[in-house]
């Protein structure tokens, strides 16, 4: 398998040479930055120019009159107007993160090209992601992984809040196939130093979810979506400003029954030879109100509220016919002042609730089972984000979060009578938290960050981090960071008996310690052409897995892998993007030491192209994938060794204007029509497609 790392040797030579007059565009223009605020540099960080697979137009280009190059151009204040698709807050600067490691950004313009229809649609196309399980038919316990770290091993906020609630990944991870997209105005993803300002479980990184506010005049839009496999799919959005108030509403509902043809030993494969129990539903509502109470204060305040009903698929040998229902509420309240005269001084408080309800529940034989996970989050943070000096800015604050835990189990198999029980278990955490950027001379950056927890169940622990950012020359920068990390069990692991599989909970588990780095060079070939090269690594001790039927600390992984990104901009109204990631996460304690942690593919590579004048839109996405290490062993024949194999995916992308305000959305995914093995013998349908009407009013 790791012969696939080859490929990017190929890939990458393959795309200049597809392209050869923009390798010898002309040097980039020095920029004109403010010596005061930045480090004066041609080489911008990723938080200041937008890099492959993560940016809203890198198969969008904007007519040549409104073109803005995202190398040679400062950023700039926008300004209030009356389009309202703009979206402006009005107190405070831009989020000031550490620009060490890289701050990756997809926006809704790219979200709406690409036909996402859930929060794992999108991350799927930015590099690092390995995720195995994806759209038609998908199930909500398949591998999701960020550079070799689970899902659970990353940290998921809405608007800077935790949304994730550190639970086993069975029960309650966060359902990146039930977060719709309708209320999303953008995904960030952040690693490295950034960590130590958000938690330190985020060995993979930090994914945070923007959710849309309304500017400048009212205005409602809408759509509707039908295709195959019974799918249909209903979106209306109203938002606006009126005087100092802004406001967005919005609601999003997705069905499909999901039941085609699958191949002879697929999971979940009914006596037709279909595949079974693998429906989808979701309803989701969505609102938010900002207040501008004078030129220094703002309020805002956002609701999302989720509802999710679905059959499971994932360990369907026997055939599975257990049911998830998944319920879902986030608020949150913050409130931004900005301190003296100036922009250099601004703090953020901010409250939110969260509850996840997950209940799995079905028949087993002549036996009956069901268990339930009510988790309710009541989160605080006081952020202050600090120039101090002319070379020197500083962002600490305090986060207080308090779970408390309601897990009922039932079972009516006389084996499993005994385990029956309710848990109320309840889990504090305070955290004191620091990132301090300095600029050092005219071309060197260095963060430094520390994150000091108090924990009601597993005491007090210290995760550090460092990275540091060098300009070279006018076209390369060098970067590279490290940061300390522990994530612990959560209170379902410890406490909360799994009925559906029968895994017992383990009081004494201890948390996952290591640490995770990087280090990378950015390269700006030409005006044209961007580039992004990553090698990133970790080692994380005491792993939680199942040992026997039992939650335990398994050992540890070592990962090490390769990320390479790049964007190019071919002509006016094209462009074109090529990731590729390497990830090898080897076992080193245990039966399986050596092997490849289970479900993450050692090759990834995606790449698109597209086309867009006056509001014609086409875009071509590839993506390939190496196969992963199977992770349920369903047959006398299988070894722990066996990887699915691998596969290649075509998707097409489109707009047709019809009006001005009216428009004509088809999505013609898996053009190649192979039923590729997703993860653990669950397939994809082959062909399928999608067809909408798009508008706004």
């Amino acid at each position: 398998m790791k012969k696939d790392f080859s490929l990017l040797t190929v890939a990458l030579p393959s795309l200049l040479i597809a392209f050869p007059g923009f390798a010898a565009e002309s040097e980039i223009k020095q920029r004109n930055t403010d010596k005061s605020t930045e480090v004066i540099s041609d080489i911008l960080s990723l938080s200041e120019i937008k890099l492959p697979a993560t940016n809203a137009e890198l198969l969008t280009q904007q007519s040549p009159q409104n073109e803005v190059n995202p190398v040679t151009q400062p950023e700039t204040e926008q300004t209030p107007s009356d389009d309202p698709d703009i979206s402006i807050e009005a107190i405070g600067e831009p989020d000031n993160l550490p620009q060490s490691t890289p701050t990756n950004v997809i926006d809704q313009e790219e979200i709406k090209k690409q036909g996402a229809k859930s929060l794992a649609d999108i991350l799927k196309r930015m590099p690092g992601f390995a995720i195995n399980d994806v759209g038609h038919g998908a199930d909500t316990h398949t591998g999701t992984y960020y550079r070799g770290a689970s899902i659970n091993q990353s940290v998921f906020l809405i608007n800077g809040r935790p949304i994730n609630n550190n639970v086993n990944i069975y029960h309650g991870g966060t359902d990146l196939n039930s977060i719709p997209v309708e209320a999303i105005e953008r995904v960030e993803l952040y690693s490295g130093t950034a960590s130590a300002l958000y938690g330190s479980s985020a060995f993979g990184g930090v994914v945070n979810i923007i959710t849309k506010s309304g500017y400048g005049k009212p205005k409602l839009s809408a759509s509707a979506e039908f295709g195959s496999l019974s799918l249909n799919n209903q979106q209306v959005t109203y938002g606006g400003s009126s005087a100092n108030v802004q406001y967005n509403f919005s609601f999003e509902r997705f069905f499909t029954d999901n039941r085609y043809r699958v191949p002879v030993g697929a999971a979940n494969c009914d006596s037709q030879g279909f595949l079974s129990n693998a429906d989808t539903a979701t309803s989701t509502y969505f609102g938010s109100i900002g207040l501008d109470l004078d030129k220094k204060n703002s309020l805002n305040l956002d609701v999302t509220k989720l509802s999710s009903r679905r059959g499971l698929i994932y360990f369907g040998f026997p055939l599975q016919k257990d049911r998830l229902d998944h319920d879902g509420l986030n608020v949150g309240l913050s409130w931004k002042t900005r301190l003296g005269n100036g922009e250099g001084s601004n703090i953020t408080t901010s409250i939110g609730y969260n509850q996840d309800y997950f209940s799995t529940y079905g028949p087993t034989g002549a036996f009956y089972r069901t268990g339930a996970l009510d988790t309710q989050q009541l989160t605080a943070r006081v952020e202050h984000d600090w120039k101090v000096s002319s070379n020197n800015k500083l962002r600490w604050g305090l986060d207080l979060k308090n779970t408390d835990l309601t897990g009922d189990v039932l079972s009516t198999d006389p084996t499993r009578i005994a385990n029956n029980e309710t848990e109320d278990r309840s889990l504090f955490n305070t955290a004191l938290f620091a990132v301090n950027t300095w600029n050092i001379g005219e071309n060197f950056l260095i963060d430094l960050g520390l994150r000091q927890s108090f924990d009601s169940q597993f005491g007090n622990y210290l995760n550090p981090s460092v990275g540091l950012r060098y300009a070279v020359t006018p076209i390369v920068a060098v970067r590279g960071s490290w940061a300390g990390g522990q994530r612990n069990p959560g209170l379902d692991q410890l406490y909360v008996y799994d009925t559906v599989h029968g895994w017992e909970p383990n009081p004494d588990l201890r948390p996952e310690t290591g640490s995770t780095w990087s280090a990378g060079v950015d390269v700006n070939f030409s005006e044209n052409l961007i580039g992004q090269f990553t090698y990133f690594g970790s080692s994380i001790g005491d792993r939680l897995g199942v040992i026997a039927g039992k939650w335990a600390n398994i050992g540890l992984v070592d990962t090490n892998g390769f990320e390479a990104a790049l964007q190019l901009k071919i002509a006016s109204g094209w462009s074109t993007f090529l990731n590729y990631t390497y990830t090898d996460s080897q076992i080193k304690t245990g039966s399986e030491k050596g092997l490849q942690l289970g479900l993450i593919p050692y090759s990834v590579l995606q790449s698109g192209v597209g086309y867009q004048n006056a509001g014609w839109q086409a875009n071509l996405y590839v993506t390939y994938n190496s196969g992963a290490r199977r992770s349920i062993f369903a047959n006398s024949s299988d070894k722990a060794t066996d990887f699915a194999p691998s596969f290649v995916n075509l998707d097409l992308s489109g707009r047709i204007p019809l009006t001005s305000n009216l428009g004509l959305t088809v999505y013609l995914e898996n053009l190649l029509g192979e039923q590729y093995e997703r993860v653990n013998r669950i397939y994809s349908p082959g062909f399928t497609f999608r067809v909408g009407l798009s508008s706004n009013f």
